[in-house]
């Protein structure tokens, strides 16, 4: 097969960090406040407009809070995991690598006693009707690594008695998120709208509130954890006064792709542009015969980290190692003629393929790359 003539204008295809916003460009970020402290007053103004445009974009309701906090999506879940879990069973859903790393504290670090494990396979979901509502439930919107999401939120009982606490670090900005469904939500900078690294977001129901101000967890808990103080919320937090350092480069950046986000039409503009791209690849994979999406029912398949398996009788005569390496070739290909960068499967996961569809992400860029795929396919199996 003969290289394709058209080549994606942006190779940028990785789940993390993500491409930049379209039209992106340095220069864009020139009255970010640098050598400024993030706790003067210009510093706390960028801070608090980064929050109070997230909640516009996201439609996060009025009463809930949102904060700046450090460490990424990870460190927004650590924090809530460590702060909050202690006083109720706790239901963590298992289908991709972050659950199982979220399971992986709730079990060996926190030590908790009463936890059930509920999981799936790569490709699946766990059975959503097994959760208890009188449970504290963990779980991820969309399975950054398996190219899995929830459908929706019905599964959520609104009578609940426990706590919410949902890691959409590769949802928010891309899927429809229930906030009354949801007590605690997290992200990161760098996922969706192609944010710098480092930065984290946590977003707090009433409810989680209440549980912060009325639980004191049994262990001791770092700076970078806490939000309380006296048994009140530290209500700075969620106004700007982050618990450490930010960096206000990043910060910038931030403000800029939220800005991008409005000005194509917001949240609802920012879900069909990641829905035209899945849609790209599915058509794609109706024609090309040696790869499928990983998720098996198409109402969980994800519009961002999109997770392929190779079903090409050839590959699947080949033992573990053989597979692994004929996937990561395929990835090497692309990422040498500058067409793919950064598409091979998550480490944990199957072996396959693993591409960014979100906004950020031009149609015609996704487009450009699918004859890309059949040609690093065919230069793989005639070597």
């Amino acid at each position: 097969m003969t290289k394709p003539a058209l080549r994606p204008a942006r190779p940028h295809f990785s789940s993390g960090p993500c491409a930049k916003r379209p039209g992106w460009n340095p220069e864009n970020l020139s009255s970010a406040e640098l050598a400024r402290s993030h706790r003067s007053k210009p510093g706390k103004a960028k801070l608090g407009e980064a929050i109070e445009r997230t909640r516009r974009v996201l439609g996060v309701p009025s009463d809930y809070r949102v904060g700046i906090v450090p460490a990424s999506d990870t460190g927004a879940v650590e924090m809530a995991l460590w702060s909050m879990l202690g006083p109720k069973p706790v239901d963590v859903l298992v289908w991709e690598s972050f659950g199982k790393e979220w399971a992986t504290d709730i079990n060996k670090q926190l030590k908790l006693q009463d936890v059930r494990t509920l999981k799936a396979e790569y490709g699946e979901l766990p059975d959503l009707t097994q959760v208890n509502p009188a449970h504290d439930i963990v779980f991820a919107w969309n399975g950054t690594t398996s190219g899995v999401r929830v459908p929706n939120g019905a599964w959520i009982s609104d009578a609940r008695e426990g706590l919410t606490i949902c890691d959409a670090t590769s949802a928010a900005f891309a899927q429809d998120l229930p906030w009354p469904k949801l007590d605690v939500v997290t992200f990161s900078w760098q996922k969706a709208l192609g944010g710098e690294a480092a930065h984290g977001m946590l977003v707090l129901s009433p409810r989680a509130v209440a549980r912060l101000e009325s639980y004191q967890p049994a262990w001791p808990l770092p700076k970078i954890f806490r939000m309380t103080k006296d048994g009140k919320l530290i209500e700075g937090i969620f106004k700007g006064e982050t618990i450490n350092t930010p960096s206000m480069l990043c910060v910038e950046d931030y403000l800029d792709a939220l800005k991008w986000a409005e000005e194509v039409g917001g949240l609802k503009a920012l879900m069909a542009r990641a829905d035209e791209n899945l849609h790209v690849i599915d058509r794609w994979l109706k024609a090309s015969g040696w790869c499928d999406f990983l998720a098996r029912d198409p109402k969980t398949r994800s519009n961002t980290s999109v997770c392929l398996k190779i079903v090409d009788p050839w590959f699947m005569e080949k033992d573990a190692d053989g597979k692994a390496a004929a996937a990561k070739k395929v990835a090497d290909l692309l990422d040498k003629e500058g067409v793919a960068f950064d598409i091979g499967a998550y480490r944990d996961a199957p072996p396959g393929l693993r591409i960014w569809a979100g906004a950020t992400v031009e149609n015609a860029d996704m487009k450009a790359l699918m004859p890309w795929l059949d040609w690093a396919w065919s230069q793989m199996k005639a070597s």
